[in-house]
């Protein structure tokens, strides 16, 4: 008997149960944080599988662009490309052919435009990249403030119990209580994944910056000898 007792109370301390047994506010809660993970969870994938082919896609490009004899057929061959190398090229390219079209051309004005161009174009890329990052920083920062929210509000809910009853046994304040903490749980299991991962992928963002910087700088650097030899 004891033990059916206990088999029993530990089925009404399950998840599901704790989500029935609370009031309309806590499951508002819980439903929440459960689509806050949910939508965290979904843009980590997504963005790790973008990020990784991002990096492929440019190690290809960056490859190619360094094989390269010909600035003009290879503009050509990649300008349908979406590569973050790709649209860095196309931006510099595109402003050296405006640049020296005309006659003559102000060489030191010209080097001037394609690092702006260049500079603009990287941080457009990255901008693009981490554009949905700031729900991970929102849900990191703001989740485990809802999951207290839902603790507090279990916790008066015990208290109004107790109230009620006129009882402090453990059977009258263990289920608020438990409503209280399974709240808490969900707002950390909500945002200790999206923190990790925004710090993850924002690390990797840097490295991505630092790599176009690079790409850019040479790219330039041929264009300025292209520009010399006019």
């Amino acid at each position: 008997m004891n033990r059916l007792a206990i088999t029993t109370d530990a089925a009404m301390m399950s998840p599901i149960a704790l989500f029935v047994q609370a009031d309309i506010v806590v499951k508002g809660v819980i439903i929440a944080l459960l689509l806050a993970s949910i939508w965290t969870w979904t843009i980590i994938i997504g963005q790790w599988l973008s990020l990784g082919k991002t990096a492929r896609d440019s190690d290809a490009f960056e490859r190619d662009f360094t094989k390269a004899d010909d600035v003009e057929a290879f503009a050509r061959s990649h300008q349908a490309s979406k590569v973050p190398s790709a649209q860095i090229f196309q931006a510099g390219f595109a402003e050296w052919r405006a640049s020296t079209k005309t006659s003559p051309i102000d060489k030191d004005a010209t080097r001037s435009r394609l690092s702006t161009v260049l500079s603009s174009s990287i941080a457009s890329e990255i901008d693009r990249l981490s554009d949905r990052l700031n729900v991970l920083a929102t849900v990191g920062a703001v989740a485990p403030f809802v999951g207290l929210f839902g603790t507090v509000w279990g916790i008066m809910r015990s208290f109004t119990g107790i109230a009620q009853a006129q009882n402090t046994s453990l059977a009258v304040v263990a289920p608020g209580i438990a409503e209280a903490l399974f709240a808490t749980a969900l707002g950390l299991f909500a945002a200790i994944p999206a923190v990790v991962a925004y710090n993850r992928f924002g690390h990797r963002l840097n490295r991505i910056e630092a790599r176009l910087g690079r790409f850019a700088d040479g790219f330039h650097a041929t264009l300025s000898r292209e520009l010399d030899a006019l």
